[in-house]
């Protein structure tokens, strides 16, 4: 028995099942690389979901957390902290919000933006409390909390967890008269992603989030984007909403902003909006702690020094452009979709067969919703790199 043989039997003894990981076990990486136990590479294509926008272990990131660790890691909430407001000030001018609210996971950030809106509503709008609605597409993916599954369409995730929470309707996503016609004067808020990545890299039609946009404003509801998975460069944008001109009134925030090292995240919005919270009405112990707080600061300054937006979106037209080439002779893949770096294969049968293959040619990549193959490689890799994962992708998806 290998040693990540011997490491999958553990992890299956010890570990709950609520995860079905691929057959492969990460001791090391760097870059857009990771390496098993038995030193095997990888090209690593699944990028945690994008949270590994500037690859694994980047050496800046990787100093900025050891600098952090040498000085404090915790204060709470209940102390001031050196970093905490800087990185709050930063993300604020990258965001254009006046004011962030601090957490860890996206599905906090979610969790943070559903109880602003609902507060907002009540506050600011004038909706009985108890009444507020929020608006949601079908197949999106939000986070796992109770909350967030009380919307979500996918049966597996709301399967013996209810009762549910009340208060949201599911309408058809890309469509925006199907927004205006679910909104009544409960409505507080639509809560949308600009581009669907778990239900499949889905781009919703041109002109859709701009129609999104003036509807949310004519209704006074607020815009909620979650850009979680698409924020920070991944798309080709610093925002995936950038790529039709608007601006959401809440960005939910997460994933790369940790860059690849600590679970950060952030809602962000104008101070009419997040002014509603008061000392005690929201919160986390971690949420804003020092050592995000810097790695988050370091993160952000590299996306916009570096313009990986920019790198973003040349090679992920150098990327699709490829993969495009090799569907051609493959008459099961129907379509190559994405924007930037964040690209979805999409098979006419399963596609669970091809990620093994795709693995044991030293591609790490993962299917959604069955017959579609998500790839986000790290922005940070290079058009060499390019070319040689799309000779071990073409040798698995054509032969």
């Amino acid at each position: 028995m290998t040693l990540s043989q011997r490491i999958i039997q553990q992890t299956n003894e010890y570990c709950a099942h609520n995860y079905h990981p691929k057959d492969v076990v990460i001791e090391q990486a760097s870059g857009c690389i990771v390496v098993d136990p038995e030193g095997r590479e990888y090209y690593d294509m699944l990028s945690a979901y994008s949270a590994h926008n500037l690859g694994h272990r980047h050496p800046e990131v990787v100093a900025a957390a050891v600098e952090q660790l040498g000085k404090v890691t915790l204060t709470s909430r209940a102390f001031h902290n050196t970093v905490l407001g800087e990185f709050c000030q930063k993300l604020a001018q990258l965001t254009g919000k006046d004011m962030i609210l601090p957490m860890n996971t996206g599905a906090e950030a979610v969790e943070t933006a559903i109880k602003t809106a609902r507060r907002w509503g009540v506050d600011v709008k004038g909706v009985v409390d108890g009444k507020q609605q929020i608006i949601v597409a079908e197949n999106n993916f939000h986070g796992r909390t109770v909350t967030v599954v009380s919307f979500s369409t996918d049966p597996t995730a709301r399967r013996g967890y209810g009762p549910f929470t009340d208060g949201f309707v599911v309408v058809e996503y890309g469509n925006a008269d199907a927004l205006e016609a679910a909104i009544t004067d409960n409505t507080v808020a639509f809560l949308v992603e600009p581009i669907q990545g778990e239900a499949g890299i889905v781009v919703p039609p041109e002109g859709y989030l701009r129609k999104v946009r003036e509807i949310c404003t004519r209704h006074n509801i607020l815009f909620i984007a979650d850009e979680i998975q698409t924020g920070f460069a991944r798309t080709g944008k610093m925002f995936a909403c950038q790529h039709e001109g608007v601006v959401p009134d809440i960005f939910t925030l997460g994933k790369a902003l940790g860059g690849g090292i600590m679970p950060v995240s952030a809602v962000a919005a104008n101070k009419d909006i997040l002014g509603v919270f008061e000392p005690g009405s929201h919160g986390s112990t971690f949420g804003g702690n020092p050592l995000a707080c810097a790695v988050g600061i370091k993160t952000m300054e590299i996306l916009v020094r570096d313009d990986y937006a920019k790198q973003a979106r040349e090679k992920g037209e150098y990327f699709m452009d490829k993969l495009r080439e090799i569907a051609k002779s493959n008459p099961h893949i129907i379509q190559v979709r994405g924007k930037g770096l964040l690209v979805g294969v999409v098979f006419d049968i399963e596609a669970q067969g091809y990620v093994k293959k795709l693995i044991a040619n030293g591609v790490l990549a993962k299917e959604t919703h069955e017959c579609i193959i998500r790839f986000a490689p790290p922005i940070v890799i290079t058009y060499e790199q390019i070319d040689d994962a799309c000779v071990k992708i073409a040798k698995a998806l054509t032969e």
